[in-house]
């Protein structure tokens, strides 16, 4: 174990760069906006200032917002999504809809008091093409150096990974909306 412990110091003196991350959660599997929580509670706990804006939950109400309401003087919560396309029915709606988020989104990352800006379910805005990718990967790219933004969504587009520092793909293995059970409180939403 000394041996393994030297090289383990070894190793973490090289890693000397400190810098805002890129990060996309994507994938068919559950728990994409739920580790992007997650990473925002990590950094409340740190005392930094965080910001989300939901492209699509909007109409629903869900308990992460609920919960993070209740801290206005650490978090910015916008959700303002009409929920998804397939309700809508109305492209032109959900193109305004996807802009008005995406103002808001592009007012955070240039806010300098924000350490963490949560992007949920971004992806699906930009796989159905109601916000341009390269306009987004633009303002991604410009984000201040010290900001980390966490992009979810299913399906991200091939440039945004290439992009991001950090991604991870969530896998579907078993869920038990195939089997009959609706969606529950506190566990989807």
């Amino acid at each position: 174990m000394a041996k393994v412990k030297a090289a383990r110091e070894r190793m973490m003196q090289a890693k000397t760069v400190e810098k805002g991350l890129l990060i996309v959660h994507t994938g068919a599997g559950k728990g994409k906006s739920t580790a992007a929580f997650g990473l925002l509670l990590r950094a409340l706990g740190h005392g930094m200032r965080a910001g989300v804006v939901q492209f699509v939950k909007g109409a629903w109400a869900t308990g992460e917002r609920a919960f993070l309401e209740r801290f206005p003087d650490l978090v910015t919560f916008r959700a303002m999504g009409e929920g998804f396309t397939w309700e809508t029915q109305d492209r032109e709606r959900d193109i305004a809809a996807a802009r008005a988020a995406w103002e808001a989104a592009k007012a955070m990352i240039a806010d300098p008091s924000y350490r963490l800006v949560v992007l949920d379910e971004l992806n699906i805005v930009l796989r159905y093409g109601t916000l341009p990718l390269d306009e987004v990967l633009q303002a991604l790219k410009a984000r201040p150096p010290g900001l980390h933004l966490v992009v979810t969504g299913r399906n991200a587009p091939p440039e945004l990974i290439a992009e991001a520092d950090l991604v991870t793909e969530m896998t579907l293995v078993k869920h038990p909306f195939r089997e009959g059970v609706k969606a529950q409180k506190g566990i989807e939403f």
